[in-house]
């Protein structure tokens, strides 16, 4: 027999079949068990079971599966271990936990257990299977992680082994290096889930897709995406499916459309977008996902003849849009995260035509989502998948499912958070319905709407119109046409995007023609009628949304082309009741109509709704005069005032815009304060909207706008001077009605003052910074001086500077000295009166121990004395109080040891212990 040799390469692994060991010097083994190899001979090895190292002996080779290792040297001892990932070891050390305690319930007969176990250790061994195979894109691997620790941490508790703690990012702490106190609170935390995840499988809720849902709901932004593998369909012409997102309650379409263009072949258009017809809907907010129910609809219009039944192409008018049905699907669950989608899982969206002539595609639709018929096997194909973020963030989440070939197709509307650069200015055109008389036909027309985007002398702006996201733009848009319908309904929805600097030149122009479905008369019908509307109005604000009742002319059909016979004429008027039923025109109207060779068409009416998405184009008088002040210096002050009765929706739209104007402003009047205080309220009100639950996504626009985009290097100036003043006033018991509001927005004020001193620095190479914190120091006196006081007025104010001002610690550290700053908060604390405002100084004070700021060895000797002080206090004065103030000290006792080192709270413990016997001294 060949001699044994050590072995370097095969030194750890894992025993796949059972050996019973002959002998003693064979090594028994079990699937499962971990082994490490110290000698090679012959396919057998040598060495001992890991988890007893006394049970050594041989084993055959081939029963043992050989790891990757790692080898570690502790204490002269070398280590041999797996390579795999942390969370890979502790899924393998758990199954040997489980089937170890699997096997005695078998034994004991605990069948329910038994079969509980059993499921848990097959979704473990199927996940840890998925993390090595090392092919999961970041987004799944950290949802899969997720789930697994999530998984281990229920089966721990219920088979009630010890509990593991783990950070935010799923990995088990440091008990070593994680101070009591972390580790209590982590456990708590642990707890708290498990407990609420067994309610969950108790009350049979799917767990599997809480964490999905949970994740959705606090999302502000969420995408749908969708795949379209096929549709099946007989019509034996081209078609356009249009697909949305649309409110079945409402009777609402919520997004663009997505068009796709197929050919009467059976497959796209373009060939080459064959399997690539993919588009994610996105800019859904937190409101869209509370809708009762959100449908995918796709409408399909088929191009070609009037009449499918007609045979004679040759003599049939070509090229004509024409309604012929829809598909219909809830995606309610899953859009809100209720069930998980496998985005290679395929839909089936069935097919409902048009049955009758008369039967728009929006009344069809509503039919369809009322009551479900039988498609006979005709409809989409889809795979779906909820998707959580804007465009940039799933873009870069997930790249397997989105890239740059991927079709956008926005809200209808904008999102709940509006970025700044996110510039936008689309109009959403939807052609409502209209009332037109046969005049001299003997039956009622085919009536084809044709619209272009005009300039003020009647060109026709090329390639501004787009009928669907994924679309090539285009210069001209033609209805779909309604067979011999008096009132048609089209509701159609396209987009006009224009550029801006264009956007007062411009407007749009609808002619109005019968279609015939023979060719040879089709040609010699010319526009019977035409209606128009601009899209900005005198005042220099853009077109209302809502619905338009256009004013429908006739005449010469080229001079209903000429715009000096109709661009000075009334485009619209005021409908009551019915949208179709459109009032007379108004006396002064009816004189100006006529001219130009146009008359009004009191027998026809044509109505259309808009709605308007620009970040540059508001539809408010008032916030258009302080954006645009420079045209109107003589009404800043006015406009600065009407700022605060602006609608907040309108607001924070144009947030970048509007901060940019003030700030402007005070850039521009920097050797005066003419503007400074309203200047500055302006800019209170802002950030007290977007502290308003109602708008509180934009904190992270406000935030960035900071970081990118403001520019002001002289605002810290004012901003001071005003913020001191107020102060200071208040401090003397008088009347200053901005200043409750001021301290709320303390944190962000205080942003703007720090931005704005590091750019004036980095620009002037330092220069004034003696002087800047001087103004700072002065600042924090103003406020100690708020503090001091004890008249009534000021109580809320105090209670408020307590909350706010540890908010603006992690800024004002960045361009003042430390110490300097921890100094003043020690006076701020102790200038206030002894038992005076305890619980609101403690909680106050918690928010100290939990910044940067507190971690600095020169700070905590500043701070910690007083702070013990004030403690000590109120852990006395609190000993009978209620229960909440009690624990609040206890947490911001629980904060200090935590930060402090081993020394220091044996220093901590001697001052705290000190103070307590002076002060049962002196009782």
């Amino acid at each position: 027999m060949a001699p044994w040799k050590s072995t370097t390469t095969e030194r750890y692994g894992v025993v796949k079949w059972n050996f019973v060991g002959k002998g003693e010097k064979q090594l028994s083994l079990e699937i499962g068990d971990a082994v490490q190899v110290q000698e090679v001979c012959d396919g057998w090895y040598r060495g001992y079971l890991v988890r007893n190292r006394s049970q050594r002996g041989v084993f055959p080779a081939s029963y043992v599966h050989l790891k990757e290792v790692i080898v570690e040297n502790r204490e002269g001892d070398e280590v041999v271990m797996s390579s795999e990932m942390p969370l890979v070891k502790e899924v393998t050390t758990t199954l040997r936990e489980w089937g170890s305690i699997w096997k005695q319930l078998f034994v004991v007969n605990k069948r329910m257990r038994v079969k509980q176990v059993q499921r848990l250790m097959w979704e473990l061994m199927e996940w840890r299977s998925q993390l090595l195979s090392g092919t999961l894109p970041n987004d799944e691997f950290k949802e899969l992680k997720q789930k697994v620790t999530s998984k281990i941490d229920y089966g721990n508790k219920i088979l009630e082994l010890d509990q593991v703690v783990r950070d935010e990012n799923g990995n088990i702490l440091d008990p070593e290096r994680a101070s009591v106190i972390s580790l209590f609170r982590a456990h708590e935390e642990a707890t708290a889930k498990i407990n609420e995840r067994i309610k969950e499988e108790q009350s049979n809720v799917q767990t599997d897709h809480s964490g999905i849902s949970a994740r959705i709901q606090s999302s502000p932004t969420h995408s749908l995406y969708v795949f379209v593998r096929n549709f099946v369909c007989r019509i034996g012409e081209d078609s356009e499916l249009f697909m949305s997102l649309y409110d079945p309650i409402k009777q609402t379409i919520i997004s663009e459309n997505y068009l796709v263009r197929w050919g009467s072949k059976g497959f796209p258009k373009e060939i080459d977008m064959l399997n690539n017809l993919k588009v994610v809907f996105t800019d859904l907010g937190n409101k869209d996902l509370c809708r009762d129910k959100i449908y995918l609809i796709c409408q399909i219009v088929r191009v070609g003849r009037m009449d499918l039944k007609e045979t004679n192409n040759k003599k049939c008018t070509q090229g004509l849009r024409r309604p012929f049905g829809v598909a219909v699907m809830d995606i309610t669950d899953l859009i809100k995260g209720k069930i998980e989608c496998d985005e290679e899982k395929q839909f089936f969206i069935p097919f409902f035509p048009v049955v009758a002539e008369n039967d728009f595609l929006h009344t069809l639709l509503n039919k369809v989502t009322a009551s479900r018929g039988d498609s006979g096997g005709q409809g989409l194909w889809v795979t779906m998948k909820a998707l959580v973020g804007d465009i940039v963030q799933i873009r870069k989440e997930y790249p397997h499912l989105v890239d740059r070939s991927t079709v956008v197709a926005r809200k209808l509307g904008f999102p709940e958070i509006i970025m700044p650069g996110d510039v936008r200015n689309d109009i959403y055109l939807t052609l409502q319905g209209g009332d037109f008389d046969k005049y001299n036909k003997t039956t009622q027309k085919n009536v084809e709407v044709i619209m272009w985007v005009c300039d003020e002398e009647g060109k026709v702006i090329q390639n501004s119109i787009c009928l669907g996201a994924g679309d090539k733009a285009v210069s001209e848009y033609r209805s779909v046409i309604y067979y011999q319908v008096k009132q048609p309904r089209w509701m159609e929805t396209i987009k006009v995007a224009v550029p801006l600097e264009e956007m007062h030149r411009i407007h749009l122009r609808f002619m109005f023609r019968h279609r015939s479905s023979q060719e040879s008369k089709d040609k010699s019908e010319k526009n019977f009628a035409m209606a128009f509307v601009r899209l900005m109005k005198d005042d220099g604000t853009v077109l209302q949304d809502g619905l338009h009742d256009l004013v429908v002319f006739k005449g010469d059909s080229k001079r209903m082309e000429d715009v000096n016979c109709y661009l000075s004429l009334p485009s619209t008027r005021h409908h009551h009741g019915d949208p179709h039923k459109v009032a007379p025109l108004s006396r002064s109207s009816s004189s100006v109509s006529g001219s130009g060779g146009l008359s009004v068409s009191s027998r026809d009416s044509f109505s259309i709704s808009t709605l308007v998405c620009s970040t540059k184009l508001t539809q408010n008088v008032g916030l258009l005069g302080l954006l645009k002040w420079r045209t109107r210096p003589e009404l800043l002050r006015e406009n600065l005032e009407k700022l605060k009765i602006i609608d907040g929706e309108e607001v924070v739209k144009f947030l970048q815009d509007t901060l940019d104007a003030l700030f402007n402003i005070m850039m521009e009047h920097s050797q005066t304060d003419d503007y400074d205080i309203l200047v500055f309220d302006a800019l209170i009100y802002i950030i007290g909207l977007i502290a308003d639950r109602k708008f509180q996504h934009f904190n992270t626009v406000l935030e960035a706008y900071i970081k990118q985009h403001f520019s002001a290097t002289l605002a810290y100036k004012k901003l001071m001077s005003v913020l001191k003043r107020y102060l200071d006033v208040s401090s003397r018991g008088e009347q200053c009605e901005p200043i409750l509001r001021t301290l709320k927005a303390l944190e962000y004020i205080f942003k703007f003052i720090v931005r704005s001193r590091m750019l004036y620095s980095q620009l002037y190479e330092g220069k004034e910074q003696a002087e800047f914190e001087d103004s700072l120091r002065r600042l924090f006196e103003s406020i100690n001086s708020l503090m001091r006081t004890d008249y009534t007025t000021t109580l809320l104010l105090r209670v408020a500077a307590l909350k706010y001002l540890p908010t603006v610690l992690h800024d004002v550290e960045k361009v003042f000295d430390a110490k300097l700053l921890s100094e003043l908060l020690h006076d701020f604390y102790s200038c206030i009166p002894p038992e005076k405002l305890q619980k609101q100084k403690v909680a106050s004070m918690t928010e100290i121990v939990s910044s940067q700021l507190f971690q600095k060895q020169e700070c905590r000797d500043v701070l910690l004395p007083m702070m013990l002080r004030e403690l000590s206090g109120a852990l006395i004065s609190m000993a009978d109080g209620p229960h909440d103030e009690r624990r609040n000290s206890l947490e911001l006792l629980n904060n200090i040891l935590e930060v402090l080192s081993r020394d220091n709270v044996v220093r901590c413990t001697a001052i705290l212990q000190a103070h307590n016997a002076n002060v049962h001294t002196q009782h």
